[in-house]
């Protein structure tokens, strides 16, 4: 009888952790590669925030060189661009490896004229512009949403950004 209070009372305390569990709201992903730290830590961004779409400019000039940026403790290695512009030479910050990657073959490489919609940020005294979307000819390459928000914060399936 003992052992089948304990087995009964196993069971209640998994149910009530399986409702608190399994009861709480969506939360949208949350683990971007640390990525999202540049848009002020994911959806709804913060006080922190570098990328404001409030000061979003394009710039435009020609690719120098399409490399593997950062990467840190918690964040993977990013894809940059070095851009020369008519002001001088820009590193743009477009996103994780791993998302980029996912769009398939990188559609930009050295020697492409093309225009980048972002915004100027600076960590550890070091500038450079995040990308919100990189226009090359026709082709658009959409990086993050109306409000800023990596597209990577909330990754779904589906086809390349590149339209």
């Amino acid at each position: 009888m003992k052992k089948l209070a304990g087995i009964v009372m196993a069971g209640v305390v998994v149910m009530v952790f399986a409702s608190v569990v399994f009861g709480q709201p969506w939360q949208g992903w949350k683990d971007c590669g640390g990525w999202c730290r540049e848009s002020g830590g994911g959806p709804g961004g913060g006080p922190g925030r570098m990328y404001d779409p409030a000061r979003a400019e394009t710039v435009q000039g020609e690719v120098t060189a399409v490399e593997k940026i950062g990467g840190g403790r918690r964040m993977g290695p990013g894809i940059g661009l070095k851009l020369k512009t008519a002001s001088g030479e820009m590193t743009v910050h477009l996103g994780p490896q791993w998302y980029i990657e996912q769009q398939g073959e990188v559609p930009i490489k050295a020697g492409d004229i093309v225009a980048v919609k972002g915004v100027k940020a600076s960590r550890g005294g070091t500038e450079f512009f995040l990308a919100g979307e990189v226009k090359k000819g026709g082709d658009v390459l959409k990086l993050r949403d109306e409000s800023g928000v990596p597209l990577w914060a909330g990754w779904r399936r589906g086809g390349p950004a590149l339209k």
